[in-house]
């Protein structure tokens, strides 16, 4: 039964977060907000949702594990399982505003991260703050560099939205925040059940179940869009959603519940594969071909993903 609450978790929140993204993006276009703004804010934010809302369930029930389990193995997934596998489809290109800016932000927050835990084994209201004030700021300094080098990155701003009535804006808003709410509680009662009866921590369960589900859309639009030939994943889009998976969603639920880490292997092994993850996306951006992850160096990074999933469960 609990695999069935996991499921239905998954389904609810992948519902809940596309009305979400909706509802706000319509919303955004009644408050007169430029394209370029709610592409870059708006629309991460949304997305970031179902995430935020499964931490903030887990942590308000006592399953703190769960809150950080979550994001260090999604942004593990991101780069390991979604950039991994859509590189072995098809090669991807690396922009010049990776390695000026957005991998800089993604490595420093996660060494913040890393140190604000390994401090005292919390992640306090303080602590939380800091990391949503920096988030404000690198999204300000997004827009202003999107501004001067006229790169919009506002693919996911779907223009039909700007005639949406406000009636099914409500509608919208109300579905997506039903659909999330009642997805992360049966994801996050699931998940404790299955972490029980197997006998692992609730950590190892969201570093893997928990955090491939909640990647899972992403997973399944990039594979699409490289079997299409088109432009598959904006290596950038993956940063931006693994920045915003430490400030935003640990940062919210951290303001509003300080996060106690009880597994240790979070801190004492898992973190270690988030920062690696990280850090080795700069020599396969660079070496041997430059600003191209082709299907080689895919290969080499789901490979790396797969070790880091068997050796969870060992």
């Amino acid at each position: 039964m609990s695999i069935v609450y996991v499921l239905i978790g998954f389904v609810l929140l992948v519902v809940g977060g596309e009305y979400l993204v909706r509802s706000s993006v319509a919303l955004s276009f009644k408050l007169k907000l430029s394209k370029m703004v709610i592409g870059l804010t708006v629309v991460s934010f949304a997305t970031s949702a179902p995430e935020l809302l499964v931490s903030l369930q887990a942590a308000l029930n006592g399953l703190s594990d769960i809150s950080l389990g979550n994001v260090v193995g999604s942004n593990i997934a991101n780069i390991g399982l979604v950039l991994g596998i859509t590189a072995i489809i098809g090669p991807l290109t690396v922009d010049k505003d990776f390695y000026r800016f957005n991998w800089p932000v993604m490595m420093l927050l996660s060494i913040v991260l890393y140190l604000f835990l390994i401090n005292d084994g919390v992640l306090s209201r303080i602590e939380g703050m800091i990391l949503f004030v920096a988030l404000i700021l690198y999204m300000v300094l997004l827009i202003m560099r999107s501004r001067r080098a006229s790169a919009i990155a506002v693919e996911e701003v779907d223009d039909a939205l700007q005639k949406t009535s406000a009636f099914k804006i409500v509608i919208w808003l109300l579905i997506g925040a039903a659909a999330l709410y009642f997805g992360s509680e049966l994801l996050v009662k699931g998940a404790e059940t299955i972490a029980t009866s197997m006998g692992v921590s609730e950590g190892v369960i969201a570093v893997t179940l928990i955090a491939v589900g909640t990647s899972v859309p992403e997973l399944a639009a990039s594979v699409i869009a490289a079997l299409k030939q088109e432009k598959a994943i904006s290596l950038g889009n993956l940063i931006g959603s693994n920045i915003f998976n430490i400030a935003s969603v640990l940062g919210l639920t951290s303001l509003i519940q300080p996060i106690a880490i009880k597994d240790q292997a979070l801190m004492g092994v898992n973190i270690f594969w988030m920062l690696g993850f990280a850090f080795i996306l700069i020599p396969i951006a660079f070496i041997p071909k430059f600003l191209v992850i082709g299907r080689v160096k895919g290969i080499v990074i789901f490979g790396a993903y797969v070790i880091f999933v068997s050796l969870v469960f060992l």
